[in-house]
C-alpha cells in the first residue's frame, strides 16, 4: 500500500484554493471545483463536500504533515506566504534533534511541517 494524498472538504473550495495556492503555488491538478497540489510525492485535494459546513470543529484529530529538512526556514516562507500559525517550530519532548511547526488553514484544518524522522 502507498498513502498517495489527503482529500480536505470544504464547503468553499475557492477559499482554500486560494489559500494553499499562495501557500504552494498554482494547482498542479483542477477537475471542476477541486484542485490538488503535489507536495513531494503525495497530493494535498481540496474540493467541495456536502457534510461539511464551517470550520472544523476539532482541528486536532487530524494533522497532515509535510516532511521539511528545513522547518523553520520552510515556516518562515509558509507564515509570509499568509500560513496561520497554530505553534511556532519545537523540539518535541526529549527529541532535541527533531523540529515540528503546526499551522492551520481557514477551516481550521491543522497541517505540520516534521523533521524527517
Amino acid at each position: 500500500m502507498n498513502l498517495n494524498g489527503v482529500l480536505i472538504g470544504t464547503e468553499d473550495p475557492q477559499r482554500l484554493t486560494d489559500y494553499y495556492a499562495r501557500l504552494f503555488g498554482e494547482p498542479g491538478w483542477e477537475s471542476g471545483d477541486f484542485r490538488a497540489w503535489q507536495i513531494g510525492g503525495g497530493w494535498l485535494t481540496v474540493g467541495p463536500h456536502d457534510q461539511v459546513q464551517g470550520r472544523n470543529a476539532h482541528p486536532g484529530r487530524l494533522i497532515w504533515n509535510i516532511e521539511s529538512t528545513d522547518v523553520k526556514g520552510d515556516f518562515e516562507r509558509l507564515t509570509a506566504a499568509g500560513a496561520t500559525v497554530v505553534q511556532d517550530p519545537y523540539h518535541p519532548g526529549e527529541a532535541a534533534e527533531m523540529w515540528i511547526a503546526t499551522l492551520s488553514d481557514p477551516d481550521d484544518n491543522y497541517f505540520q511541517l516534521i523533521s524527517p524522522m
